[in-house]
């Protein structure tokens, strides 16, 4: 059984006796609920009342919406939850990950491009600022993946990158933020995103490292930052078959697995070997890394056989609940380990006082802390990240600065992400329509004249060269477990780089680093890895010459392609 007095915990005999004595007085069905992280997909009070007294849930997580709402939602389901809920969101880039309208710092990659422990901290202290203004506690961040594969769109701005010492360097920083704002850190996705190209919503990614090759990468990060104390891992749906195979000699292909079902990835590689004695949660439990390995009915009891604590959201909630408390009472799931996912989840709660807070009534802040989110104060720390990381890859032609009195006449070419995707019934639709707006504004008040009209055909040279000055070309594709591979799609003929020869040409990338793989041509290429409207106006005032660009690259932002460097 864990000792709950030891790292990560350090819990005092008075939390401990909480913990006990929380566990004793349950029913099977509540014991059972508690390693269930559930999905708010209905805010209706009387439905979440259902939820917590039908399935009597450990945790919760969300779709963003307006910080009013989810406010009444989490002062809802904490005020009928018997046990305190831990209440999860997603601050990877800042508190945008947990409030529509949170304030968007920067990403992994960005905060690598600023090269800045002090960013990757404020980055942190924002998301949890202003997602504990409605009620987190729990960060499921910071994302210690290294991409090695600059094709891998997944993890490609969500990573820092693929050095496992910066990587160490920022994530340590992100976790003393959020431990300061008395938030849990969730380091993710063990055993480690980006060897590969695959995103493990589709299907079950494969880290194929020799043990050797692992333990001096991923394996180095994640013991370092168990070292340092973090109290919470995320397993991917990712197969690790080295030490799979290491752990259990003579294991086949066909019984390889994904982490959150394997042994002895979570019990015998992660918190035997490694020693990490916190919680661990499964990543999201409808994605086909994990569907596809074996029936449903087993896989849910067999998450948490393996070594996992928290099962991370329910396909039907009757359904998996049944599921998991039939796995219980078959044997599935011992009563030792039952017992053992019960104190990391109980203790991780008391670690973050959440059975205090529960007993002072105040495990929600008052109202009037909502003022935090998108505050002044924030808006400032993104407009000085945005300064330090917006990255000029390349100028091989000296086409910048780029400005209204030499090239007033601008044609923005804007490729947008798609028409996104239904998620839990609901459509979350991509908004490269928003951003393409704000761009065009930003650039209209710097005094630029823009045309952002696709036209018919592409036109007589000498015409399109009459016509306008420059180019600039604003990449902004983004996409959601619907494909492994995201790349650059052009609306039409007329939009792809057939002018590029022709006039000053600037491609800016306001998401992936990468597309210099579709545009080698470009010989001006900007990385600004985020799509806010400060990052954007930061990146014209540079585009401009008002700032010098500051940001560095990863060397494999050139796709390993020689004609991408000219």
């Amino acid at each position: 059984m864990v000792n709950l007095k030891e790292k990560p915990f350090y819990l005092k005999e008075e939390d401990i006796k909480w913990v006990e004595e929380t566990i004793a007085g349950m029913t099977t069905e509540e014991k059972i609920g508690q390693l269930f992280v559930y999905m708010v997909t209905n805010r209706d009070p009387a439905v979440m009342k259902s939820v917590l007294d039908r399935f009597h849930v450990g945790a919760i997580r969300y779709h963003n919406a307006p910080k009013e709402e989810l406010y009444e939602q989490n002062r809802i389901l904490q005020g009928n939850s018997k046990i305190p809920l831990l209440i999860a969101s997603n601050c990877e880039a800042g508190g945008n990950g947990g409030i529509e309208g949170g304030t968007a710092v920067a990403n992994g990659a960005a905060v690598a491009a600023a090269d800045s422990e002090e960013l990757a901290y404020e980055m942190s202290c924002v998301g949890a600022s202003e997602s504990a203004a409605v009620g987190c506690n729990w960060n499921f961040a910071p994302v210690v993946d290294l991409l090695f594969n600059w094709r891998n769109t997944i993890v490609q701005t969500r990573a820092f990158n693929d050095s496992p010492e910066d990587t160490i360097r920022y994530a340590k920083a992100f976790m003393r933020g959020a431990k300061e704002k008395g938030f849990a850190t969730c380091c993710k996705h063990f055993p480690g995103d980006g060897t590969e190209e695959n995103d493990q919503h589709l299907l079950m990614g494969i880290n194929d490292l020799s043990c050797t090759q692992w333990d001096n990468t991923f394996g180095r990060v994640y013991q370092e930052l168990i070292d340092d104390g973090v109290m919470t891992i995320m397993a991917g749906h990712i197969a690790l078959p080295s030490y799979q195979r290491e752990l259990h000699p003579g294991l086949k292909n066909e019984e390889i697995l994904p982490a959150t079902l394997s042994p002895e990835l979570i019990t015998g590689l992660l918190k035997e070997k490694m020693q990490f004695h916190g919680l661990v949660v499964t990543d999201a439990s409808h994605m086909i890394g994990m569907f596809a390995a074996m029936p449903r009915k087993e896989q849910v009891p067999r998450a948490i056989a393996a070594g996992c604590d928290c099962f991370l959201f329910f396909n039907d909630p009757e359904e998996d609940f049944g599921y998991m408390l039939e796995g219980y009472r078959s044997g599935i799931i011992t009563e030792e380990r039952l017992k053992d996912a019960l104190y990391r989840i109980l203790g991780v709660k008391a670690a973050i006082g959440l059975h205090r807070k529960q007993a002072e009534g105040t495990l929600m802040p008052p109202r009037e802390a909502l003022e935090v989110v998108g505050c002044r104060e924030h808006r400032w720390i993104a407009k000085k990240a945005a300064d330090q990381f917006i990255t000029l890859v390349k100028d091989t032609q000296s086409i910048l600065p780029l400005t209204p009195e030499k090239s007033r006449r601008l044609k923005l070419v804007f490729i947008g992400g798609g028409e996104g995707m239904v998620v839990a019934g609901k459509l979350i639709k991509d908004n490269s329509e928003k951003v393409k707006e704000q761009l065009i504004r930003l650039l209209q008040q710097q005094g630029f004249q823009v045309d952002a009209q696709t036209p018919q055909g592409k036109g007589k040279m000498e015409d399109f060269q009459a016509k306008y000055d420059a180019c600039i070309v604003a990449l902004h594709v983004t996409g959601f477990a619907q494909y492994n591979s995201m790349r650059v799609k052009w609306a039409s003929p007329a939009d792809q780089p057939w002018y590029v020869s022709q006039i000053p040409t600037i491609f800016l990338s306001l998401g992936f680093p990468n597309h210099l793989i579709d545009v080698p041509m470009a010989r001006t290429y900007i990385n600004a890895y985020l799509d806010s409207e400060t990052v954007m106006e930061a990146a014209i005032e540079k585009i401009m010459g008002k700032s010098e660009f500051k940001g560095r690259y990863q060397e494999n932002v050139f796709c390993g392609r020689w004609d991408t460097r000219l």
